[in-house]
């Protein structure tokens, strides 16, 4: 919340300074943390509600998947941004605008240091300590990108800003927007692959699915023949798994043979006898 009240203030103050003193960089600016703004509560709703709902019988899997749909919303809109980014400094090079360079430096310092504080609070996540316990939250990953392109556009406007005041570079200050956009644009692909993956119910690594059907294949003859593994939250998997053996056992007995350290957290076994007129 923290990070979203003062993300919220930067840009009101950078939209209106970058429409004031005629800065496409600073106004990019302004406009990327606008949907930044917009993504980062998007993620807090998204918390909130999974934690609200975690015991719903109304999810059969539980609500991981929500801050993955979080994490998937965050980044169509950096999608959209890059794009409007992108066309807006197209404009602004092909029909430059003065700009007044004390102010907007000036104010891009200060959105600088607002988005490295942001950066600081959400970063501390990214610790090696938590490494494995936030690596696929696909929601956390959103906000954390969302303020790390918020404090590399300011960094942008402030070199664009200072290129065009001291060395006649005007056409920096829409070009560094363009160069912002294809940066935000490269980093919204990556999440909306890896947080496609999940909603659509991707098979789990091989490293996964390979542990189980080894733990449960050195059992007498017991062969897998059906598997299903795949992500219902951070980390977390259900699987369904298919068996054929001479000798079944309980389903309690095979899902007792799956490594805990894999994060299954629902499990479906189905034992049949083997059939000796079909090869096994």
């Amino acid at each position: 919340m923290i990070v979203i009240a003062i993300t919220s203030a930067m840009m009101i103050v950078e939209i209106a300074a970058g429409l004031a003193f005629g800065s496409m960089a600073l106004l990019a600016d302004g406009l990327h943390m606008a949907s930044h703004t917009a993504a980062l509560s998007i993620n807090a709703f998204a918390y909130v509600y999974a934690r609200r709902h975690a015991h719903s019988k109304s999810f059969s899997f539980g609500t991981g998947k929500v801050n993955t749909l979080g994490g998937y919303t965050g980044a169509i809109l950096l999608s959209v941004f890059a794009l409007i980014m992108a066309w807006e400094s197209v404009m602004r090079l092909i029909s430059p605008v003065e700009i007044a360079f004390n102010q907007a430096i000036l104010v891009a310092i200060l959105g600088l240091a607002v988005n490295s504080i942001s950066v600081v609070i959400l970063g501390h996540h990214h610790h090696p300590e938590n490494e494995h316990e936030h690596r696929h939250d696909h929601n956390l990953v959103s906000a954390y990108l969302h303020v790390l392109a918020d404090a590399l556009t300011s960094l942008l406007a402030i070199f664009a800003l200072l290129g065009a005041k001291y060395l006649g570079l005007v056409w920096a200050d829409p070009a560094m927007g363009i160069v912002g956009a294809i940066l935000v644009a490269r980093w919204s692909v990556g999440l909306l692959r890896n947080t496609a993956r999940t909603l659509l119910d991707r098979q789990a690594t091989d490293e996964i699915t390979t542990m189980i059907t080894t733990s449960i294949e050195s059992q007498d003859d017991t062969r897998i023949v059906d598997l299903h593994v795949w992500a219902v939250g951070p980390d977390i998997y259900s699987a369904t798994v298919s068996i054929v053996t001479h000798h079944p056992k309980p389903p309690d007995h095979y899902k007792a043979l799956i490594p805990g350290n894999l994060g299954i957290v629902h499990t479906t076994i189905e034992v049949h006898m083997c059939d000796d007129s079909v090869n096994s």
